[in-house]
């Protein structure tokens, strides 16, 4: 059987099965040997109801005594409970509306349980699961073999159940699989791995935790291998494959653009200049990422790089993810650079068709040095005479894709400068964007007002707000952040359109007032946008887009309603729209905190104004989940490896990747595995 089948060849996987699976995205044989088990039960050993201990978790054998069902809820849910007993005591067992299971509960059969323990409401003495993990009717005609070791427990659904899932796999390790190994044999002996059926088939059926130990260790291992293999390919490819740009040494521009400037540059802007001018001089595509905090001064740089390449007679190219981020960058850039004679273009999808004509007219005669725009600029229309620099702000917000398309625009292979003010960490950055070179700002400039951070309970509310309003008369102006657009039946959230008709009919009465969410027109939007930049709004309601690309310097107070609905990552980029004046700025997070991570993490917040440690905390609390693709739009999520808990692994696998792109041969075997395992962002790197 190859990996590839389809899977309603597998034994013991009918047609209402495979449609079944197939909305869990699993079509071949490869993903169901790939679905791996979210937790494991040690249920070698059982515990005897008589020796339960309240709040430990536990596997109970016995036999169903008793089947109750019973209405209850203000729904009127089916509720059914069993009993179990072992002889030494009773076990109660409850559902709530699963009735399929109503006709399985049969008085009499043998079964295992096993969650954690606790007293039973009204059982006078009895036990019952208050959590129950899993759940298993024996056959009648004997046990399952797994029962003698550790149990997988998979991701299941009412129609696929832990019995379907364990039957069928175990099933498909009978067959003749055409498993092979991924990862080179030097590379599996160098770092200890087992072979790629053996990790397989102990990940789902491991015989102790040190054999599932030993699974998950290869799994990850090869997981971040191939990764790091496909991204420094596609590195070399950009770097040896083509030719690039070779910028002069001499910057008389750029000189009088920073002799402009209103400030000095900071040691870290001086530093990533430095390296980003190195790299523009090169005779090799540039490929560099600048990562900084929100307010570092990321722009400034991506400006005297841009001037450079005009300086030498080429165009540049800036993108931006929104409207509002675009037109700041066009107004901030017009006023800077258009003096000394430099042309600055404008191109969004809100220009008219005649406009946006005009404009490809321009640019393909250069007579524009330097575009601003948004998804616009990759338009088929667009085409640049001499494309010498592609910049792209907020990274995370395009794809690799996208970024290619733009790259293209240009007869020869212009130098890329990709920024984020996503705070990424440190030690990760390397696995998000191992395919540029780094560079980091952490100084904010000088004169950046410190931001107060508080944490307040919703009762505080009218305290807060009289406090907001006292500073709107002093002349600040303020946001008011919500998780949510409008009403939501599922939802008892207050949203933004309801907390804005209750501030500007209430307290705010006396104060222009404006609201700003994803679901308005994009000139709407954008008006409300101009009219808070003019000051001519004091109070801006809105939802999280906000997020990126709103500098409004007299903006000093921001209060986020429902605070623990947001990462942590996400309101630092929130509060980083305050503070950006020479006020004193404060941040209030409203919270009803219920929950012990919330409150853990919106205590983080309040100390912390560090971006990059509350990008770590945030995945130390939150859990990786799919970080890839999150953070590098077009790169795969993760099955088995944790980017903070399998750190280790991640570097070996990256000095191992590198030992295979320097070597022809490894390099050969390895791209038809990238192009069959991760198709469309790994399928295009060729060798040379």
């Amino acid at each position: 059987m190859q990996l590839t089948d389809s899977i309603q060849y597998v034994k013991g996987v009918g047609p209402k099965k495979t449609a079944e699976l197939k909305r869990l995205g699993l079509h071949t044989v490869y993903d169901l040997l790939t679905y791996f088990p979210r937790t494991y039960e040690d249920q070698s050993v059982l515990t005897k109801i008589a020796d339960l201990q309240a709040g430990e978790t536990a596997t109970v054998g016995g036999t169903i005594t008793n089947v109750s069902e019973r209405q209850g809820g203000r729904r009127g849910m089916t509720i059914l409970t069993a009993l179990i007993g072992d002889g030494t005591g009773i076990l109660q067992v409850t559902w709530f509306n699963q009735k399929y299971l109503k006709n399985k509960l049969k008085v009499g059969r043998k079964v295992f349980a096993t969650g954690k323990a606790a007293y039973a409401y009204g059982g006078r003495g009895q036990f019952a699961m208050s959590q129950l993990h899993s759940f298993e009717i024996l056959d009648e005609e004997a046990e399952p073999a797994s029962r003698t070791g550790i149990v997988p427990v998979y991701p299941a659904t009412e129609k696929l159940n832990q019995k379907f899932f364990r039957k069928v796999i175990v099933g498909l390790f009978e067959e003749e699989l055409a498993i092979h190994d991924l990862i080179p044999q030097r590379v599996m002996r160098a770092y200890g791995l087992l072979t790629r059926q053996q990790a397989l088939q102990d990940m789902h059926f491991p015989a102790d935790f040190t054999a599932l130990q030993a699974a998950r260790k290869h799994l990850a291992f090869e997981e971040l291998y191939l990764i790091q293999c496909g991204l420094l390919l596609l590195k070399r490819q950009a770097r040896e494959n083509s030719k690039g740009i070779r910028h002069l040494l001499s910057s008389e521009l750029v000189a009088k653009v920073r002799g402009a400037l209103p400030f000095r540059l900071t040691d870290d802007q001086a530093r990533t200049w430095q390296e980003i001018q190195r790299d523009m001089e090169s005779p090799l595509p540039m490929r560099r990422l600048v990562q900084g905090d929100v307010g570092s001064g990321k722009t400034v740089i991506a400006m005297l790089a841009l001037v450079k390449t005009v300086e030498n007679g080429y165009q540049g190219a800036l993108m931006a993810p929104t409207e509002i981020l675009a037109s700041q960058h066009y107004e901030g850039f017009l006023r800077q650079l258009e003096p000394l004679g430099i042309r600055i273009g404008f191109l969004s999808g809100r220009l008219t068709k005649k406009k946006r004509e005009e404009m490809y007219a321009r640019i393909v005669a250069q007579e524009v040095d330097i575009v601003i725009g948004t998804h616009a600029l990759i338009q088929e229309g667009v085409s640049f005479a001499k494309l010498g620099l592609v910049v792209t702000d907020e990274q995370h917000r395009f794809g690799i894709a996208q970024r290619a398309e733009l790259e293209k625009k240009g007869h020869l292979l212009p130098d890329v400068l990709v920024m984020t003010a996503t705070p990424i960490p440190r030690t990760m950055t390397l696995t998000v964007y191992g395919d540029l070179d780094v560079s980091l700002i952490q100084q904010l400039p000088p004169g950046r007002q410190p931001i107060r951070t508080f944490v307040r309970k919703p009762d505080r509310r009218e305290l807060i707000y009289d406090y907001v309003h006292q500073q709107l008369a002093a002349g600040r102006q303020a946001y008011v952040v919500c998780p949510l657009i409008e009403m939501n039946e599922e939802s008892d959230l207050p949203s933004a359109e309801e907390v804005y008709d209750e501030l500007r009919y209430g307290i705010f009465r006396d104060m222009p007032c404006g609201l700003v969410h994803g679901k308005m027109k994009a000139a709407d939007k954008e008006q409300v946008m101009q009219d808070f930049y003019e000051d001519k709004i004091k109070l801006l309601v809105s939802t999280t887009v906000i997020e990126v690309g709103v500098n409004v310097p007299n903006a000093s107070i921001m209060v986020v309603e429902h605070a623990e609905r947001f990462g942590l990552a996400q309101l630092h980029q929130l509060r980083g729209r305050i503070g950006r004046g020479q006020y004193k700025s404060y941040c209030i997070l409203v919270s009803e905190m219920k929950t012990e991570n919330a409150r853990e993490r919106l205590k983080i917040m309040a100390e912390t104004s560090d971006g990059f440690k509350l990008a770590e905390e945030d995945l130390r609390l939150r859990g990786p989940g799919q970080f890839f693709g999150s953070m590098q739009h077009g790169l795969p999520d993760l099955k088995v490896a944790d980017v903070l808990g399998d750190m280790d692994i991640l570097l070996k696998a990256r000095q191992a990747a590198q030992e295979t792109v320097a070597s022809r041969e490894e390099r050969q075997d390895i791209l038809p595995i990238l192009a069959l395992q991760y198709k469309e962002q790994f399928e295009n790197i060729t060798d040379i």
